[in-house]
Order: C-alpha cells, then sequence, then structure tokens
C-alpha cells in the first residue's frame, strides 16, 4: 500500500494544473472536479507501481488523460459550457506560435492574436477534435514534450507529431478565418 503521507507529499501540487487540464478536456467544472477525483484516486491506488526518479507530472496527466478518454469521451459526455477561463491567456497566445515565434520577439502573428478576443482565440481551440486539442493543450498550454505527450497518451511519437502538426493546422485556419472576417487579416490566408 502506497504511503498517504508520500504521496500527498509528492502530488499534490500538481492538483491546480490537473483540475485545469481537466477543465478543458471536460469543459465543465463538475466534471473536471469529478476527474481529478478518479485520477489521484488510480494514482493513490498505483502509487507502488511508480518508478521514483521519473517525472510524476506525467504520469499524472497520462492517468487524468486516460480517465477521460475512457469515461468522459467513451460516454460522449459534451455539456454546452465552454470554460478555459484558468488558462493562462498570454502564455496560451505565447505559445500558439510557437517557441520560435516567442523566442523572435513580436511577430506579425503575434500582433493579430493579441487584438484578438480572447473568447475566439478559445472557441477556435476548443473546435478542434478531441485528438487534436488534447495534443495541442498538452504541448502548448501544459508545455510538455513530444515524448511525454507520448507517453502521457499511450501513443507512439510520430502520431503526437502528426496530431500537433494537424491540430496547430486547425487551429490556425479556425484563427486566420477570424482575423480575415474581422479586418484584422488580409489576403488568401494559411496553407490549407
Amino acid at each position: 500500500m502506497a504511503d498517504p503521507a508520500t504521496f500527498a507529499e509528492q502530488a499534490m501540487p500538481f492538483m491546480g494544473p490537473l483540475y485545469s487540464a481537466a477543465l478543458r478536456m471536460t469543459r465543465n467544472p463538475t466534471d473536471a472536479e469529478d476527474l481529478v477525483q478518479e485520477t489521484y484516486l488510480r494514482a493513490y491506488r498505483g502509487f507502488e507501481g511508480f518508478k521514483e526518479g521519473t517525472n510524476l507530472k506525467a504520469w499524472l496527466y497520462r492517468i487524468l488523460t486516460n480517465t477521460y478518454i475512457n469515461q468522459y469521451r467513451a460516454a460522449k459526455r459534451r455539456p454546452d459550457q465552454v470554460d478555459l477561463d484558468d488558462v493562462e491567456d498570454l502564455y496560451l497566445y505565447r505559445r500558439l506560435g510557437g517557441a520560435e515565434a516567442a523566442a523572435a520577439g513580436r511577430s506579425p502573428e503575434t500582433e493579430v492574436l493579441e487584438r484578438m478576443p480572447e473568447s475566439d482565440v478559445k472557441e477556435a481551440l476548443e473546435s478542434l477534435p478531441d485528438q487534436f486539442r488534447i495534443a495541442v493543450l498538452l504541448a502548448d498550454v501544459e508545455g510538455f514534450a513530444y515524448k511525454e505527450i507520448a507517453e502521457i497518451l499511450d501513443i507512439p511519437i510520430g502520431t503526437v507529431m502528426s496530431r500537433l502538426h494537424r491540430g496547430r493546422k486547425l487551429l490556425q485556419k479556425r484563427l486566420w478565418d477570424f482575423a480575415v472576417e474581422n479586418g484584422l487579416a488580409t489576403g488568401t490566408g494559411p496553407a490549407r
């Protein structure tokens, strides 16, 4: 049996970020709370099998993601409420352009994103199919590396790269369409 004090000391600091991720996955505060509770229950039960010195955060996110996929997506529970308020918006905006854009300073994309209403960026992100949305959230919002995402989702790293590429392209198209409709951009847009 897992030592409750050790488990609490090591795993509980991740509760806030796990709840934020669960909220983005479920789109409903009550379902997010249930998902985090189930994640911690499963993590506690399996804590003996956790290898000391490995990435506890990635292990917890894998349990969270697998629990979501098994329980929520399979049950097709889709509440109408869209809520990504716990996302640090500036961080999301900067990450959407990739690390290169953030490192290069203010790109044209950054300029456009800063003028877009936060709700439209969230809506575009929420409109992605689950497999792409989860990959984009884990990479661009949570900051996991491709290898960590592959472990969390239990898929090959090539599949992670493919889902991220396709998810980002879909997100780019949706944001581009919004920018053109609102006079923030002109031209033919991103490569389709």
